[in-house]
């Protein structure tokens, strides 16, 4: 290289731009301000909205914009965008109809099975304006056919879930027709053609809407909304289509809405607008001559916070001056809550007949510590954008109880008037647990001398040692995380003395979920004319009345086993002694489900033009595993083989394997299945 080369300059200039923003696109002062003001509001992740009155009004001269959360991502976001250059969001106006939106993304809702859980729990009886069946519909159809809609999204990544709900629901026309016009006007919002159902529920104080979307857009492309337009575009189109067909609201029927509240245990729309306007919990009402609008919603704060006063929730420091107690929101937020779960329990009581005292009411959070054993007299979603199922149970301890929270897979065979017992979460001890206690010396855990063991035990199905090991080590991974267990190095952990406790109460405390025992699929009357063995068989030979109150289902049950011991003796299965004691058949449990799967089995024989056989006690067992039946004596798995089929009592352990091969053997009225390394490697 020359001397010419290395001091020639020579430029390389690339592709003609601008280094201002838009070439060609000057920004006002005022668009400078409103994106300032944009980034601000999505770094402080709320929305900014000035103070009001009950009305619900802006303070004037005030912009409310919209929150600016991710209002650059996800269909919708134009529709964002324009509320963000405007005065906020149309539906916060004077005169707007309220409505209550809310939304849930579900991931893998048809592959998990969450989506077709949801849907059978919206439909449930009672929801519908006559009391059945909730119907489904959709854009075109009257009837849809959720199989189908459920089909289409089993794929899908995600779905959409919202309930609307307007305030004024009942005074539409068509909730049908309201629905459509908004869902397309959805569509219209975010340039694509949307795959949705809806159900309309009439079963509470006020009508609303379930709206379920599968995830993928009309393109077949994951489905992504904007999550401004989530929270409040889709309130927004609702609002805007109820107050067109009702019209604005008046100032008359708003403060007569607001009137209503004034008296109600909850958190009301009054106390949000005082609690808003307080500096640090004093809230000055003192009388100032003026605005006549202003002192009609002075007198109506004044009445309700005399409400609060007496609620030991608000207390006047000085004329026209109050201090808002820092309990009163999750107060009077606790208070709805239980005010609604008690009037559900009310109107589950009145649909099935009976009355209760409310202080009768049990309301549990989680898991009871003491069981609670009776009827189920409802069933219903906690949260009614999810899965998670609760249960009002009439006890036999005279009480009723309302327990949450409840995994609908351990309820499925449940029904209206089951008999169930919910205890406490199981906390028995894993047996990965005990075994890396038994390996583990001066507290020091080795996986490779637990290998070592294993190899010499060879007890380890399908030889996969290495897997075991390793199965136990994940375990201690999770326990460490909690500080149960300390990792030294590879091959070294630190076990504490009480390893297996502290293992059982971080089991305990991560699943909070009820131990539930369906007792009877059948009730109280199904039972007494029953020729199998009932609930109440077993409580006669066993139990007896001794847990039983005196009053309410205890009651009930205590005339039904009345009922049901005459029956046995009208059968022969009891005799009347001369003293009044009643003797049972020797085995009486055994011998009526032996009489009942007898019975059963020989009419399904004749359905299926296949001899049934009865598995005798002790009996090796081989079929194709193909259903199940629900009996008085519990519920059972049909095995078929090529020539006959039987009945066995059915455990969970072999739900995965329906349409499969099973073998096992009959034990004592149960069946020990052999289902290969499913019955090994448990952790």
């Amino acid at each position: 290289m020359s001397a010419d080369d290395e001091n020639r300059f020579r430029p390389k200039p690339g592709r003609v731009r601008s280094d201002g923003g838009k070439a060609g696109q000057a920004k006002s002062f005022l668009s400078k301000v409103r994106k300032v003001t944009r980034q601000q509001q999505a770094a402080s992740g709320r929305s900014r909205y000035a103070k009001g009155g009950g009305s619900g009004q802006a303070a004037k001269g005030t912009l409310v914009f919209a929150s600016g959360r991710g209002v650059q991502r996800g269909r919708g976001a134009s529709f964002v965008r324009a509320r963000n250059l405007s005065n906020g969001w149309s539906h916060r106006q004077p005169g707007s109809r309220r409505v209550i939106v809310k939304s849930r993304s579900v991931r893998g809702a048809g592959k998990s099975g969450k989506a077709a859980a949801h849907l059978r729990y919206i439909q449930r009886d009672g929801t519908a304006r006559d009391g059945e069946h909730g119907r489904l519909y959709s854009a075109t159809e009257d009837r849809a056919d959720g199989d189908a809609f459920l089909d289409r999204g089993i794929d899908d990544r995600h779905q959409f879930r919202f309930i609307v709900s307007p305030e004024d629901a009942a005074d539409l026309a068509d909730l049908n027709g309201y629905t459509r016009e908004l869902m397309a006007q959805v569509e219209s919002d975010l340039g694509t053609k949307l795959d949705w159902i809806a159900v309309n529920h009439h079963n509470t104080g006020h009508p609303h809407v379930h709206v379920i979307v599968n995830g993928r857009d009309a393109l077949g492309e994951d489905l992504v909304i904007n999550g401004d337009y989530l929270a409040n575009g889709i309130r927004e189109r609702a609002s805007e289509l109820a107050t067109l067909e009702l019209g604005p609201v008046t100032e008359i029927e708003r403060r007569r809405k607001l009137m209503a509240e004034i008296d109600q245990d909850r958190l009301t729309r009054i106390d949000r607008a005082m609690i808003a306007e307080a500096e640090d919990r004093l809230l000055d009402l003192r009388y100032e001559p003026g605005d006549l609008r202003d002192q009609s919603d002075r007198t109506m704060r004044l009445r309700r916070l005399g409400k609060l006063g007496d609620m030991g929730l608000a207390k006047e420091d000085a004329p026209g001056v109050w201090e808002l107690s820092e309990r009163l929101e999750p107060t009077l937020r606790e208070m709805g809550e239980r005010g609604d779960i008690i009037r559900t329990m009310q109107k589950a009581l009145r649909a099935d007949g009976a009355e209760r005292d409310p202080m009768s009411f049990q309301i549990h959070d989680a898991a009871s510590a003491t069981p609670v054993l009776g009827r189920v007299i409802d069933k219903y979603l906690s949260d009614e954008l999810g899965e998670n199922l609760t249960l009002v149970v009439d006890g036999i301890d005279g009480r009723t109880h309302h327990v949450s929270g409840i995994d609908p897979a351990r309820v499925e065979d449940v029904r209206i008037g089951s008999i169930i017992e919910i205890g406490p979460a199981e906390s028995t001890g894993r047996p990965s647990d005990r075994a890396i206690a038994g390996m583990a010396e001066d507290g020091i855990y080795r996986p490779s001398r637990h290998l070592e063991q294993a190899r010499f035990d060879g007890r380890v199905p399908g030889g996969d040692y290495e897997g075991f090991v390793d199965a136990h080590v994940r375990r201690l991974e999770a326990l460490r995380r909690a500080g149960i267990a300390e990792r030294i190095d590879a091959d070294q952990w630190r076990i504490p003395a009480d390893f297996e406790v502290r293992a059982i109460a971080y089991d305990a405390g991560r699943s909070a979920r009820a131990n539930i025992r369906v007792l009877s699929t059948f009730d109280l009357e199904r039972q007494i004319g029953s020729d199998g063995a009932t609930w109440l068989d077993r409580r006669l030979v066993g139990a007896g009345v001794s847990d039983l109150s005196s009053s309410g289902f205890g009651n009930q049950v205590y005339e039904a086993m009345a009922r049901r011991r005459e029956a046995l003796i009208d059968h022969g299965d009891a005799v009347r002694q001369s003293d009044g004691r009643v003797a049972y058949r020797r085995n009486l449990i055994a011998t009526l489900q032996e009489r009942e799967v007898t019975h059963v089995g020989e009419e399904m024989a004749a359905k299926k033009a296949l001899p049934f056989r009865a598995a005798a006690d002790g009996e090796a067992i081989a079929g194709k595993f193909t259903g199940t039946v629900q009996l008085s004596s519990g519920k059972f798995a049909i095995v078929e083989k090529s020539r006959e089929f039987t009945l066995v009592p059915w455990r969970p352990v072999i739900d995965r394997q329906l349409g499969k091969e099973v073998s096992g053997i009959v034990q004592g009225g149960s069946v020990s299945w052999q289902l290969g390394r499913q019955k090994g490697l448990e952790i």
